[in-house]
C-alpha cells in the first residue's frame, strides 16, 4: 500500500463564542492516499470547512496531529505551514476568488513565480493546464470575460499549477448550474485520477459524492466513513 499523502491524527477544534465553547472537531482522524478522490459531506455547519483549512494548513488545530507524505507538520510555526501548503497543497474554493486584473494564464502563472519557477516554465505549465481543461481559446480572457464554469476550471488550474500531492476542494460547483457543475467535476476528477494526486472534496451533491471512492461524512464534530 502507497504511503498517504495526508494525515490527519485526533485533530480537535474549539471555537469560544462569549462563556460557550464549541466543539466543531473532536478527535478526528483522515487518511488520504495518491489517486484516491474522497467526497466530504455533512449539514452546513458541520465542521467542513474547518477540517478542510486545517488539512490545507490555513488554520491551526488545538490539538492533534498533520502529516504530508508521512512527515509531521509543526502546525504552530507559521513559515513552516505557509512553505508546506505552496509546495504540496492545493485548495479550490466554491468562488473562484482569481485576481480580476489579470488573465486566465496570468492567474496560473502567478503562483508558480512566487514558488521559484521560471517564467518559460510557470508560462508552459499554465498554458498545459489550461488548455487541458479546455480553454485554449480563453487564456488571455479576464475572470470578468469568463463564464462561472470558465472562472471555475481556472482556479482548478491555478490550484494544481505547482503539482501539489493534495487536492482540498470546499464546495468546487456549489455555485454552478447542473450541467457546469457536472463538466467542471468529470475534468477535475479526471485531473486527480492521471496526476495520481489525493484529492478530499467537500460537497453538498450527493450524487457526485456518490461517484468518488469513499464517502466521509461530518457529525457532531466526527467524522464517519460511508
Amino acid at each position: 500500500m502507497s504511503e498517504a499523502a495526508l494525515e490527519l491524527r485526533g485533530v480537535g477544534r474549539t471555537f469560544v463564542q462569549g462563556d460557550r465553547k464549541l466543539e466543531v472537531l473532536k478527535d478526528v482522524s483522515l487518511t488520504l492516499r495518491p489517486g484516491e478522490m474522497v467526497a466530504l459531506v455533512g449539514p452546513s455547519g458541520s465542521g467542513k470547512s474547518t477540517l478542510l483549512y486545517i488539512a490545507g494548513l490555513l488554520e491551526r488545530p488545538d490539538r492533534g496531529d498533520i502529516l504530508i507524505g508521512g512527515q509531521p507538520c509543526d502546525v504552530r510555526n507559521d513559515a513552516r505551514r505557509t512553505a508546506l501548503r505552496g509546495k504540496h497543497l492545493g485548495f479550490v474554493y466554491q468562488f473562484h476568488h482569481l485576481l480580476p486584473e489579470f488573465s486566465a494564464l496570468e492567474n496560473v502563472i502567478l503562483p508558480q513565480l512566487v514558488a521559484g519557477r521560471s517564467r518559460k516554465q510557470a508560462r508552459d505549465r499554465a498554458n498545459e493546464l489550461l488548455v487541458h481543461l479546455g480553454l485554449a481559446e480563453r487564456l488571455g480572457h479576464r475572470p470578468a470575460r469568463l463564464s462561472g464554469g470558465e472562472q471555475q476550471r481556472v482556479a482548478i488550474a491555478r490550484a494544481l499549477a505547482n503539482q501539489p500531492a493534495v487536492l482540498l476542494a470546499d464546495e468546487p460547483t456549489g455555485n454552478l448550474d447542473h450541467d457546469t457543475a457536472e463538466e467542471v467535476f468529470e475534468q477535475l476528477q479526471a485531473l486527480v485520477r492521471g496526476q495520481g494526486l489525493a484529492g478530499l472534496i467537500a460537497t453538498h451533491n450527493m450524487a457526485l459524492a456518490g461517484r468518488m471512492d469513499r464517502i466521509l461524512r461530518m457529525q457532531d464534530g466526527h467524522l464517519i466513513e460511508g
